[in-house]
């Protein structure tokens, strides 16, 4: 393939990628913005691949035009289903990303009504108050099964129609759900011209960071991991690429395996993600390094600390982590990644310099479901990229730090915000973040939320954030410093997760050393009670680590809080034994390496094949059916017994 050729084509004949950027965004008329203006800018390039995706052993692509093709008609369905040409309704979107998010997304927006972008994370209470403070007329999800108290519409409900679309004014607003991770759900509303100036940000971002528009062979690809229905997805994952008619790979599932065989197979160049994947691939990365000896552990060790010599010579860098890490990176997303950001929560610096030790560039960025993205580190520096540094703000956006908080205002903002039951037009002054900040060198850092503060027993305000990063210890996978309601008093403590294995004297070691540490550090009475729980404290739907949710959890007993004895007790009964069998056959580890509460896929590494084959074998030793979305939910020696032993007696 001529790849040269290909470049030309997808930036319509314009001399360079500048100039078709320039070009393009010239075209966005700040007066009167629209998202019909947008849509037609968006899906201007028809030839351009839009999504790829795995169908077997086969790669399918579907093009710009024949996504734009299908909304159209869908729009003309829905407009019919919905009271025609009534502009201002608003319409639920309740799916996961895909090329149905898309068109479902436009197709609501183009007769006129406002998409409610719903966040599947939320509980069903949560939802249906979103839907009723918002007046929702109706909701299109993926199945006909979701219990909402509106209509509910499926993408097949609205295909192709042969009737007119109404013409007029498109939708004014698009809502977003703030993520939850505070007690108070919010409603968002963004209307074209917030969109339009965060996509005419993107310019800045290319000037100042060259490497951000590279492509791959002709070709620059981002993965979807992030949530269309999130702020962070929408705008820095599907608002940026799809304007610019870039390519973007849908995931089958969220299988650590699925993520790293997609990347590879379709040659991603660009990933946006929360910590969340960051942090797991960094783990499981320095597992599998360390666990191949002390030769390849010095080896990679004395490599990390060359490069931390080199940060300040970004060319000779990047030279030496090609020479360096290139086994790392072929085992981990391969040699096509151009260009990678951390957003949405705090990530560590450890994270940070991995990545860009080995040859990756990641980057930390910033933004909020109430003001939108606002920055990104866009330095080539390592050391400013390993700092956790958030940049500068972006063109439309200013920052200022006040009292150590972070202060914003901006064009990106949210024109108004829904909080308890009542619209807030929002002003141009600044908007209070939230967020604890640092300004130093000429660029910002987030701190953490002023609203996880804890109060220590003598009085002082503790930074979770700050005081976990310093506790980490061998033997501890999740820490939570959180404020906890007890009798008439809210009390600091301290929870904390221990790292496989628990057996062996496993735990008393943990606790050994994460005491050792509070005394280290001169923490051991400002963080009051320390407990260790055997559940994980992010659960599975979670993206980043909530502390107000893990008190709730902690308050209502959701956790048992370990003594050293628990995990032996339980491994010692016939199913749980048989289960971890296979558990071991299938992961071909040692039976005694298998823990009671060890995650098949994120703890020892399987695979989406490996918990097949065992799953297969499961079934026919103990007459029960797994559902298909097993391995969501059921993958733990503990989960699959209780799952098995409610369904059957057969233990044996």
């Amino acid at each position: 393939m001529n790849y040269r050729k290909v470049l030309k084509s997808s930036i319509n004949d314009q001399p360079g990628i500048d100039a078709f950027v320039k070009a393009k965004l010239s075209r966005l008329d700040r007066q009167g913005n629209d998202f019909s203006r947008l849509f037609e800018l968006m899906f201007s390039e028809e030839n351009n691949v839009m999504l790829e995706y795995s169908e077997g052993f086969r790669v399918r692509e579907v093009t710009y035009g024949e996504c734009k093709k299908s909304i159209l008609e869908r729009a003309q369905k829905l407009a019919a289903l919905t009271g025609g040409s009534v502009c201002g309704d608003v319409i639920g979107l309740y799916m996961d990303n895909g090329r149905d998010w898309i068109e479902c997304f436009w197709a609501i927006i183009l007769p006129g009504k406002k998409p409610l972008l719903m966040n599947l994370r939320l509980d069903n209470a949560s939802l249906e108050n979103a839907l009723r403070d918002t007046g929702a007329k109706c909701v299109i999800a993926a199945k006909n099964d979701s219990a909402f108290g509106v209509r509910v519409l499926t993408p097949a409900d609205i295909d192709a129609s042969h009737a007119s679309l109404p013409t007029g004014r498109c939708a004014g607003e698009i809502l977003f759900m703030s993520s939850g991770t505070t007690d108070r759900l919010k409603i968002c509303a963004y209307d074209a011209d917030c969109f339009a100036a965060m996509i005419e940000d993107s310019y800045h971002i290319i000037k100042t960071c060259p490497r951000v528009k590279r492509h791959y062979k002709g070709r620059m690809k981002l993965l979807t991991f992030l949530p269309f229905y999130h702020i962070f997805g929408l705008v820095a994952v599907y608002l940026w690429f799809a304007f610019f008619s870039r390519t973007f790979v849908l995931l089958d599932n969220m299988l650590p395996a699925t993520i790293l065989n997609t990347i590879r197979r379709h040659e991603v160049t660009h990933i946006f993600a929360v910590p969340l994947l960051w942090n797991k691939t960094y783990e499981q990365a320095i597992d599998t390094i360390y666990k191949r000896g002390e030769k390849t552990r010095r080896r990679f060790d004395t490599g990390m600390k060359i490069m931390k010599r080199l940060e300040g010579l970004p060319p000779v860098y990047r030279l030496f982590s090609r020479l360096l890490f290139g086994e790392i990176r072929m085992n981990l997303f391969g040699n096509s990644i151009i260009f990678m950001i951390s957003g949405g929560s705090e990530i560590k610096s450890e994270v940070l310099s991995f990545f860009n030790a080995i040859g990756y560039h990641l980057a930390n960025g910033y933004g909020m479901t109430e003001i939108g993205i606002t920055s990104v580190e866009l330095s080539q520096k390592p050391k400013l990229l390993n700092s956790g540094s958030v940049g500068q703000p972006l063109t439309s956006a200013e920052y200022k730090v006040e009292d150590g908080r972070l202060f914003m205002r901006g064009r990106t903002r949210a024109k108004s915000i829904l909080s308890g039951g009542e619209w807030h037009k929002q002003d141009g002054g600044w908007f209070d973040t939230g967020d604890l900040a640092e300004y130093k060198n000429g660029r910002y850092y987030i701190l953490g939320r002023r609203d996880d503060l804890v109060i220590s027993p003598n009085g002082e305000n503790l930074n979770p954030l700050m005081i976990e990063e310093r506790l980490k210890a061998d033997g501890i996978k999740e820490l939570c410093l959180t404020s906890v309601r007890q009798a008439q008093d809210v009390k600091p403590v301290l929870i904390a997760r221990a790292a496989l294995p628990l057996k062996d004297g496993g735990l008393e070691k943990a606790k050994a050393a994460l005491k050792e540490r509070l005394a280290q550090t001169g923490l051991t009475t400002a963080v009051g009670q320390v407990v260790f729980v055997r559940e994980a404290l992010m659960g599975e739907d979670d993206i980043k680590l909530n502390r107000r949710k893990i008190a709730r959890r902690f308050e209502n007993g959701e956790f048992t809080v370990l003594t050293g004895e628990e995990s032996e007790k339980e491994l010692t009964g016939r199913l749980a034994q048989g289960v971890k069998t296979l558990f071991a056959e299938a992961l071909n580890k040692p039976a005694n390496d298998i823990d009671y509460t060890g995650d098949f896929f994120t703890d020892y590494g399987g695979t989406s094949l490996d918990y097949f084959a065992m799953v297969m074998k499961l079934q026919q030793k103990y007459a029960v059916t797994f559902p298909a979305n097993a391995g969501s939910s059921l993958s733990t020696v503990r989960d699959i017994s209780e799952f098995i032993s409610e369904r059957t007696e057969n233990y044996d």
